[in-house]
């Protein structure tokens, strides 16, 4: 039988499965659960953090049950010798959930971020028609970059799943963890999961070179090598998608050029120059209302020009061309943010907050 919550005054042996936490979570609509010591459960809605204040704090001993409870035994070796552990876990009548559980001051602390039950429609997610050609592409390198949630791996597992339905590729995905669960349509899906199928993303993505893929998903690029290896893998005739945490497109040329060698960057800006095909780079955004999220995003299509921007190493004219290059199926950021302000999407607080050029954004919403 499964215990009560945790009440003040429950004692702290009295520890329920983390199922009841994921389903509180659910029925409340909160995309996060998080688990941290000496305060109660906490949700995230609609962009803020909620206090459960009906549970009482958790102590590092409650959070360790709590979390050993999902993990497997190669999971609990990952954590505590790496110190943190990324996996996702499913309940039925529940969903499935992304976690992360890390040390900190000593003591495990947990995120539990809610997947959608099913991979969205590309065309629901709010972005330009410009990325849904991407699809189609025979070969190269796409990057979707943003912060931690800002629905990096939605957008990528939409892109995979539109694929899936026109194309009879052979598609491989190396993921930490595997998220979203792809069905074999017209093409042929496998996955791999890190520490569970392989130990790291460059070792994986060498693979995967060996075994006859048209598309890959590398879901993070990581370290010097996975960099490397994806960059030869667009470049050798495979359509790679993967993943950074940079801001814009411009930080995002400039830091996969800035983690090798001074001597190679001559070569990488080269050999970048041809295989970029495009950079999506995403946020988040509270609704006006404070009731749902609304997705913004830069888009950034290689063109010959920005090709030679990038060859050049001349990446800080890149935001120019994005700006004039409406027409060709790009957009800034603020271009973005200025059609969820007109449409009352969000709020100009939020839109001018989001902002690359606040100043430029807010000449614009004030000119009718």
């Amino acid at each position: 039988m499964m215990s009560q919550p945790f009440v003040e005054g429950t004692g702290s042996e009295s520890v329920f499965h983390v199922n009841q936490l994921l389903k509180d979570s659910k029925e409340r609509d909160a995309s996060d659960l998080h688990l941290t010591s000496n305060t109660p459960p906490v949700l995230r809605m609609s962009g803020g953090l909620k206090v459960l204040d009906n549970y009482r704090p958790l102590t590092p001993e409650d959070i360790k049950r709590l979390v050993y409870q999902v993990l497997s035994p190669r999971q609990v070796e990952v954590l505590e010798q790496k110190l943190s552990v990324d996996l996702a876990i499913g309940f039925a009548g529940i969903g499935r959930f992304r976690v992360n559980a890390y040390f900190q001051r000593g003591a495990i602390t947990c995120v539990m971020r809610r997947l959608a039950d099913d991979i969205p429609l590309l065309e629901n997610l709010g972005l330009p028609e410009s990325v849904y050609a991407l699809c189609d592409l025979p070969n190269g390198l796409v990057l979707v970059t943003g912060a931690t949630g800002s629905g990096k791996s939605t957008t990528l597992a939409a892109v995979i799943d539109r694929i899936n339905e026109k194309y009879r590729h052979n598609i491989i995905t190396i993921e930490d963890p595997i998220e979203y669960i792809y069905f074999n349509r017209q093409s042929i899906i496998n996955q791999r999961e890190l520490h569970t199928d392989v130990e790291s993303f460059a070792d994986a993505l060498r693979s995967s070179l060996r075994s006859d893929p048209d598309v890959i998903l590398v879901g993070e690029m990581r370290d010097l090598e996975t960099i490397r290896t994806a960059i030869m893998a667009a470049e050798t005739g495979h359509l790679v998608f993967s993943t950074l945490h940079s801001r814009d497109a411009v930080s995002s040329v400039s830091r996969m050029i800035g983690v090798f060698p001074p001597e190679e960057q001559a070569q990488i800006r080269q050999q970048l120059s041809v295989s970029l095909k495009a950079v999506i780079s995403q946020q988040l955004l509270s609704c006006a209302g404070g009731k749902g999220r609304a997705l913004a995003a830069e888009v950034m299509v290689v063109t010959p020009a920005i090709s030679n921007l990038i060859r050049l190493g001349k990446q800080e004219h890149i935001h120019m061309a994005l700006d004039t290059g409406t027409k060709l199926g790009m957009q800034t950021m603020e271009q973005s943010l200025e059609k969820l302000a007109r449409a009352g999407a969000i709020d100009h607080f939020t839109a001018l907050k989001a902002a690359r050029n606040p100043s430029l954004l807010k000449e614009k919403l004030e000119h009718k």
